[in-house]
């Protein structure tokens, strides 16, 4: 599907299937609403799909991995290279979120939405090698970003169509914490120093040149704040657009989505801004130790399950959320009843 079919297919949530869902929590034999978030995202689903009958058995987490060509400033404390190694290692299950996705019966997809170099990851999907050096000129051209968006709208579609039930938000990325923070100022206008965190355990110095670096880029190509797209494209970057192409596509489908940390939060902010009705398909899983994810998950409107300082990124954040989702659709659909 293209992005302006996708938009046309999104609507409210199904009011029906979620008061089904609420009559259900409120006839087991337990206190009212005392299993508080749990109950709320199960019923959050049901509306989501259409239907109060609760199965997250199949799930997958999608991780878009891109390069970003502004790591030539410095911004970053790996190479670029890193990237490729890392996608790779989720097709070999040797990454932590494919260790913690093994544990908790998720399948892993890595999209190669965006790499400097290709690899054994599908390039079907591939918009570009890489971004440019997005302090010099755009990250990329506005068709370019829609494109990075429409692949992840149609991993939602060959995920659905393949019976998964729930996906997962992850990505990689060398230097996706810059654009990240990039975008985010710009739609929160905010600062770049309250937006930017030191990713990767970058250093004060390393830190430093990473703000002023989005300062020069923001400063040079005044991103519009009323244009999502816009700023995507000035200063973002394919993984971004892949993420936020998952959140339009899961609500155009009716497939609840999983944000991961202050990256797919971003990508979460632009999904919302380009479709409002978009974020009530999305669930938050943790609050990211980056300074400003707390900040872009209240524009949201969400509140997280989790808070546990957790900043790997790969969609490891939302994958913790996944036994916790398991627990609540199985007291959901196992307890007694006040009627039993």
């Amino acid at each position: 599907m293209t992005l302006e079919e996708t938009l046309q297919k999104i609507h409210p949530l199904d009011e029906k299937a979620m008061e089904i869902s609420r009559k259900r929590w409120d006839s087991i034999a337990k206190p009212l609403h005392s299993l508080g978030k749990m109950e709320d995202i199960i019923v959050q689903i049901a509306g989501i799909t259409g239907s109060p009958d609760m199965n997250l058995s199949k799930r997958a987490l999608v991780a878009m991995c891109a390069d970003n060509g502004v790591v030539e400033e410095g911004v970053t404390q790996t190479g670029q290279e890193v990237t490729a190694i890392v996608a790779e290692n989720f097709l070999s299950g040797a990454t932590s979120a494919c260790t913690m996705c093994r544990q908790c019966g998720t399948d892993v997809y890595p999209v190669d939405v965006g790499m400097a170099v290709d690899t054994k990851v599908p390039t079907d999907l591939k918009v570009a090698m890489g971004t440019k050096n997005m302090v010099k000129e755009p990250a990329m051209t506005r068709e370019e970003a829609v494109r990075g968006i429409e692949a992840g709208i149609e991993m939602v579609s060959r995920l659905k169509a393949r019976g998964y039930g729930l996906i997962a938000t992850g990505e990689m990325g060398i230097g996706n914490t810059t654009t990240s923070s990039a975008v985010a100022a710009v739609l929160l206008n905010c600062p770049v120093e309250e937006m930017t965190g030191r990713g990767a355990g970058l250093s004060s110095e390393g830190l430093n040149r990473k703000i002023t670096a989005i300062g020069k880029a923001i400063e040079k190509h005044q991103p519009d704040p009323e244009d999502p797209i816009d700023v995507l494209a000035k200063v973002g970057g394919l993984d971004i657009a892949g993420m936020t192409g998952v959140f339009l596509g899961g609500a155009a489908l009716g497939v609840p989505i999983v944000i991961d940390g202050f990256i797919s939060c971003v990508s979460a902010l632009i999904a919302q801004r380009i479709c409002p009705v978009a974020g009530d398909y999305m669930i938050a899983s943790h609050v990211s130790k980056e300074p400003a994810a707390h900040l872009v998950l209240d524009e949201l409107g969400k509140e997280a399950v989790l808070h546990a300082d957790m900043c790997l990124g790969e969609g490891t954040g939302a994958i913790a959320l996944c036994p916790f989702l398991d627990m609540g659709a199985t007291l959901y659909n196992t307890l007694s009843t006040f009627d039993d």
